[in-house]
């Protein structure tokens, strides 16, 4: 149950510094599609740099990594973990899951969206 108030958490912190990065990017005038490409990289590039951190200098605990990774970076970008998950086949030098993994994840996760908003128009129109 630890783990659940830990994930919790950063979950908290995560979701809350996205709604300031796109409060950021309103500021300056940018389109909120733009705020969140702006949040997809940076949570991508603070999941890298964590990954090789860990890697080659740091052993956090398991409460650590769920509190870091599934927290506050699932709650700023779920696209951290996509990358990650890519990442991962590559460094594997298995390039073919790679890609499949990265299509399919595109095309299933975009269509889910239009499904999900297709299903809620038949049902509440």
């Amino acid at each position: 149950m630890n783990l659940v108030w830990v994930v919790a958490l950063g979950g908290a912190l995560g979701a809350t510094s996205r709604h300031f990065v796109n409060l950021l990017a309103g500021g300056m005038g940018f389109a909120p599609s733009w705020g969140t490409l702006g949040i997809n990289v940076l949570g991508s590039t603070a999941a890298g740099a964590l990954l090789g951190l860990m890697v080659h200098a740091w052993s956090p605990s398991e409460t650590m990594r769920a509190f870091l990774f599934v927290g506050v970076l699932g709650g700023f970008t779920t696209f951290s973990a996509f990358s990650a998950e890519v990442v991962l086949f590559i460094e594997r030098g298995e390039y073919g899951m790679a890609t499949l993994y990265a299509i399919v994840s595109m095309l299933l996760s975009v269509g889910g969206l239009f499904a999900g908003l297709r299903l809620m128009r038949v049902v509440l129109t």
